[in-house]
């Protein structure tokens, strides 16, 4: 059995910290580009609704944690919460009369519902898939900040505060996970995250790949072409969902934990930046 765990000076720490994102209101806020904003307020669009699934699927186990792990558990559910109003805050921005954010928000409702229905153990598998491959684009972020180049400063920091902190606590459900499964075999749980992440991608990948080709059509872009440009920017150029495949491969992995791979140096420098942001602010 697998006795890794995250790093005892790993802390998940919550920052309560609210972002100037109006520049949402004007539209193509990332670096005025119609197609990557799409992907990226699709991405958005999913969060809080997703989130509140993944803290409540941490939640049900807490009474069998103690120690380190229920603490990172309860730095998990703050992180999450935030996560989830920040972006609600950006979702509900985004002009609504020209673009179909309430249909792609209640199809977002309708599949979670669907994820919350098949009980506790598949909502935790959901969410330690999830956030490995959540994990994996914060990765990305950080090694290719270039992405958001003249996009809006506000948004920015957003995304760029919610990268550091899935980064952070990647692999707090993993640990839940791995404890309380810890009477299974190790073929039996090797099996059954290799079958949820498999199951996890197609959708995941599938989904926001939909939800902003249906934003882009509100642009302007015919249904195929819209369709033809998201893939080209998940998949190719940038290739956010792609570019990352070394992390997101190592899953596949026997004995894989979240934190084989070791942070990149960008972590620490964000780190401090939003902890700067916290101060506080003398008289």
């Amino acid at each position: 059995m697998s006795t890794k765990t995250t790093p005892a000076d790993v802390h998940v720490l919550p920052r309560d910290i609210r972002f100037d994102v109006d520049a949402a209101k004007s539209g193509h806020w990332l670096s005025g580009d119609p197609v990557g904003t799409a992907v990226f307020n699709a991405l958005s669009l999913t969060f809080p609704d997703g989130e509140r699934l993944f803290m409540d699927a941490v939640k049900h186990y807490r009474p069998q944690l103690k120690g380190k792990l229920l603490d990172d558990v309860k730095g998990f559910i703050a992180q999450e919460a935030i996560h989830s109003r920040e972006h609600h805050v950006l979702n509900q921005l985004i002009d609504r009369d020209r673009y179909p954010v309430a249909e792609v928000e209640a199809e977002i409702r309708e599949r979670v519902s669907i994820a919350r229905s098949r009980g506790p153990m598949a909502m935790l598998m959901s969410t330690i898939a999830l956030e490995h491959f959540t994990a994996m684009m914060a990765e990305m972020h950080m090694a290719h900040q270039n992405l958001f180049d003249d996009a809006d400063p506000g948004i920015e920091r957003l995304w760029r505060w919610h990268a550091m902190e899935e980064t952070e606590h990647k692999a707090v459900a993993y640990d839940v996970f791995m404890e309380v499964t810890k009477d299974w075999s190790p073929f039996l749980r090797y099996r059954r995250r290799v079958i949820s992440m498999a199951f996890i991608t197609y959708m995941f990948s599938r989904n926001i790949t939909q939800y902003a080709a249906r934003l882009l059509e509100a642009d302007g872009y015919a249904p195929k072409a819209a369709l033809k440009a998201v893939k080209q920017y998940v998949w190719k150029t940038p290739g956010i969902f792609s570019r990352g495949w070394k992390t997101y491969l190592a899953w596949y992995r026997p004995g894989f934990h979240p934190w084989d791979d070791p942070v990149r140096p960008e972590m620490e420098a964000w780190k401090a930046d939003f902890a700067e942001a916290l101060a506080p602010k003398a008289a």
